[in-house]
């Protein structure tokens, strides 16, 4: 999935150029980039379908030139996580009957890629063998309240059954969670098989299954595009999470074994960078720094930056925008995005 804008990483992120197609950690791979790479080594490159915006069709292309143009499966209008599965799984669906599958976002941090494949490949076999939802649960290191958490069964199998997903809680039910210690956080990465998905919004989301069921001659066709043109854009506003998992009854979720980070936010990526001597996390920039620690800087690459007395602020500095801003405020990003966006035009944002 990487049909995103990502507006909390402005001013990187924009909606012409989001997030996925930045190299962000400054490793000079892409977010994009970095993920198909990790998939392919478990999903033969040619599987990989690539859900995005039609409007970032060509930059899927020129950041991926080893995928063919019909594995950029595009939306035509943004309608949240559940429409796009089901639309992706419906043409997987045609092209293999018994296709097992993962969807997973495009932007994530993901450091031992050996025990992804690994998870991955157990729940493959779970899925492959019953009609179940699966998704990867992370085992949460504090009281985190920007990630949905998991609830799943006290059982001594390893994967293990879905008691009930809750979305961002407050800061004391976090640490609850924490302390009944059967939580985990909610990755948004999903096995299933393409069969068990469908059968799943057949039941749960029947207007949205008819929608899309509409076009099932015609998917991995030429006619294909048109339908979906005029048919996406009426399909409803929802996440998969509130689609079909909160409703099923057939979810379960395998506690993970690698470290993760959503890169939701300037936070949790200064969190996952390595910090020079004053603790200050650079990506591109060359750095004096002087009784400042803890902050994010990110510019083009060896811009020099000079920084005296600032402690844990987010500074980035892209062409016509300069971003200083304290990282306890980051969740408000969003918020200052729209401001811009009034007071001088919609071409910053």
């Amino acid at each position: 999935m990487a049909g995103g804008v990502g507006s909390r990483f402005w001013p990187v992120s924009t909606t012409d150029f989001p997030k996925q197609f930045h190299d962000m950690l400054g490793t000079g791979e892409t977010l994009i980039q970095k993920t198909f790479s990790r998939l392919s080594k478990i999903i033969p490159a040619q599987n990989i379908y690539i859900l995005t915006n039609e409007r970032y069709n060509d930059l899927v292309l020129e950041q991926l030139p080893q995928v063919r143009p019909k594995q950029v499966v595009t939306e035509p209008a943004m309608r949240n996580t559940a429409p796009c599965i089901l639309y992706a799984s419906m043409k997987i669906q045609k092209e293999n009957p018994n296709a097992v599958m993962v969807v997973a976002p495009s932007d994530h941090w993901i450091e031992d890629e050996n025990a992804f494949i690994s998870n991955l490949e157990s729940c493959f076999k779970a899925c492959a063998n019953q009609d179940i939802l699966m998704t990867l649960g992370i085992q949460p290191s504090f009281a985190n309240t920007g990630y949905g958490y998991i609830k799943y069964q006290r059982v001594e199998d390893a994967v293990k059954k879905v008691d009930q997903f809750t979305e961002k809680p407050d800061y004391e039910t976090a640490k609850k969670f924490l302390n009944e210690g059967n939580y985990l956080w909610n990755a948004g990465i999903f096995i299933w098989s393409a069969n068990s998905i469908i059968s799943a919004f057949a039941t749960f989301q029947k207007k949205m299954t008819a929608l899309f069921e509409k076009g099932s001659l015609i998917y991995n066709t030429e006619q294909e595009n048109d339908f979906i043109s005029s048919n996406y854009p009426l399909a409803e506003n929802i996440s998969i999470d509130y689609a079909i998992l909160e409703k099923a009854e057939n979810v379960y979720v395998l506690p993970a074994n690698f470290d993760w980070n959503d890169l939701g936010t300037w936070g949790s990526l200064y969190d996952k960078l390595d910090k020079n001597d004053d603790k200050n996390a650079v990506v591109n920039a060359r750095v004096l720094s002087q009784e400042s620690s803890g902050n994010m800087i990110r510019t083009a690459v060896d811009k020099i930056v000079v920084v005296d007395g600032l402690e844990d602020y987010i500074i980035v500095d892209k062409e016509e925008v300069l971003l200083i801003y304290p990282k306890k405020k980051e969740q408000d990003i969003k918020k200052m995005l729209n401001k811009v966006k009034d007071t001088y035009g919609e071409q910053y944002g």
